[in-house]
């Protein structure tokens, strides 16, 4: 018998065990073309996994870079184009915990939902057409779905805590956008940034994270419906600044549902906005206000509300968000929505504090799912079994450790408007907006700490509807036609 043949394994011993092969990108490419009235788009679209990798240091070594998620990203190019001159946008939703859907299928790609809107949704299986509005007019897109959302995962063996908090989503998030851009060769391209609510959080610290960490410099940032300051969005233990913030949009809901009578729109949110620096000072002095004036600002606020003067006077004055879209139309036997409060649905009682959940949300999330899954499979040539994780619970509790209080990106914003002088912003709002009203993202933008000529930099756009403007017809239209225009300004040399 030979000394190999009388080899035999220990304990621990893994010397004949096969090595594991590293996770490998999945991308998949297809051509296609979009007939628009402005001409064909001939373009390419590639969809799949691309593996995230992070330097790793062992007892003060450089120990390599290892594989630590696999992220889902779908991306255009039209085709024949100059990259120095080619504008490229990076896209995603917010969450925390959304995948990049909505953005993707509601307003940015070549193709989209049909939904239908609020009184007119279309029924299962809904629908995918042609979006002959797409911002691939003026640019290529890349959709980014960050860890544990969409088909983005943490590597076996991997944990996906460390990308469920401000900072790990940042950096994860950031380097997929530099690793596309190094290998794509687009470094000399125009680049542009848009996220939508907590993407919006996102976007803000990106746009300064990237040109602190790499030297990415943008062209500009689009947000939409931007989550900035949370302390501005929640109630806080003793925080009075989302009520003033919310009572425009409280009036906007009141006047849609028909609670106010002939009054316009426009009417009562500018009365809203008029005396919501009384209602702050109301709330501010607390005990100290005198009764006849605490009494007088309990009528206004039922006045603009539609709520019952007992109910506000029960709530002593501060309305939170979810318990008002739970009373607002109890009388109808009806709750509405939270993103967007034009929509409106049954409750299974109506004795709950709190609304028991969003129709917006019950509206479009069927649609939204079930064209995706047919889009990427169907269209894109790209089959995973995974579960597309359109919005996942699996990333919370969500790490916020970075701030004291509540977080807020407006001045990382700034910084990054600070840094690079040629940064264009643009914001785009909802007027019937229940979980980012316009007035909190104003508030937002108003405490950023730049120099007065800097704000001619920022542009702003009201739309009627709500989170997910582009939900409603006219407002994607014009949506669509705001963005393309704003890409192609901050774009010129």
């Amino acid at each position: 018998m030979t000394d190999d043949e009388k080899k035999t394994t220990q304990p621990g011993d893994t010397t004949d065990t096969p090595k594991k092969p590293e996770p490998t990108d999945d991308l998949v490419t297809t051509r296609h073309t979009l007939h628009t009235p402005q001409g064909d788009l001939d373009y390419s679209a590639t969809t799949g996994r691309v593996v995230l990798r992070q330097e790793v240091h062992k007892d003060e070594k450089y120990d390599g870079r290892k594989p630590k998620a696999e992220v889902s990203i779908t991306y255009y190019t039209l085709q024949d184009t100059d990259v120095t001159r080619r504008p490229v946008t990076f896209a995603f939703n917010g969450g925390p915990g959304s995948s990049s859907v909505w953005l993707h299928l509601g307003l940015l790609g070549p193709r989209r939902v049909d939904s239908g809107d609020v009184g007119d949704l279309t029924p299962p299986p809904y629908g995918l057409v042609d979006n002959l509005e797409t911002l691939l007019h003026v640019s290529d897109l890349v959709f980014i779905d960050p860890v544990s959302t969409g088909y983005s995962r943490a590597t076996e063996g991997e944990q996906a805590k460390p990308f469920h908090g401000f900072t790990g989503d940042l950096e994860s998030v950031g380097e997929i956008i530099r690793l596309w851009t190094s290998r794509n060769d687009r470094w000399m391209s125009p680049k542009f940034l848009i996220g939508e609510s907590y993407g919006g959080t996102r976007g803000a610290a990106l746009a300064e994270y990237l040109q602190q960490r790499f030297g990415m410099f943008f062209n500009g940032v689009m947000l939409v419906a931007p989550a900035l300051n949370l302390e501005a969005l929640f109630d806080g233990e003793h925080s009075n600044l989302p009520h003033p913030l919310f009572l425009p949009l409280y009036a906007a809901t009141a006047q849609y549902h028909g609670l106010l009578g002939d009054r316009t729109t426009d009417d009562v949110v500018a009365e809203a906005r008029d005396w919501a620096e009384t209602y702050a000072s109301v709330l501010a002095r607390g005990a100290r206000v005198p009764d006849d004036e605490r009494a007088a600002a309990v009528t206004k606020i039922a006045s603009l509300t539609g709520l019952s003067e007992d109910y506000v006077d029960r709530a002593n004055l501060r309305l939170e968000h979810t318990r008002v879209y739970a009373e607002l139309l109890r009388s109808r036997r009806l709750v509405t929505g939270r993103l967007d409060t034009r929509f409106t649905g049954p409750a299974d009682h109506y004795i709950h504090e709190q609304m028991p959940y969003d129709p917006f949300m019950s509206a479009t999330s069927g649609p939204y799912t079930a064209a995706l899954h047919h889009y990427l499979r169907g269209e894109l040539e790209y089959e995973n079994d995974a579960i597309y994780e359109v919005l996942s619970r699996q990333v919370h509790p969500w790490s916020y450790k970075e701030f004291e209080g509540q977080a807020d990106v407006a001045d990382k914003l700034a910084t990054a408007m600070i840094i690079n002088p040629h940064l264009q912003v643009h914001i785009a709002m909802g007027r019937y907006d229940g979980g980012v009203p316009v007035e909190a993202i104003e508030y937002s933008l108003d405490q950023m700490a730049i120099p007065a000529s800097y704000r001619d930099r920022i542009e702003t756009r009201v739309y009627p509807a709500g989170h997910m403007m582009y939900i409603h017809q006219e407002s994607r239209v014009a949506q669509a036609a705001d963005l393309a225009d704003f890409v192609r300004r901050a774009s010129i040399r």
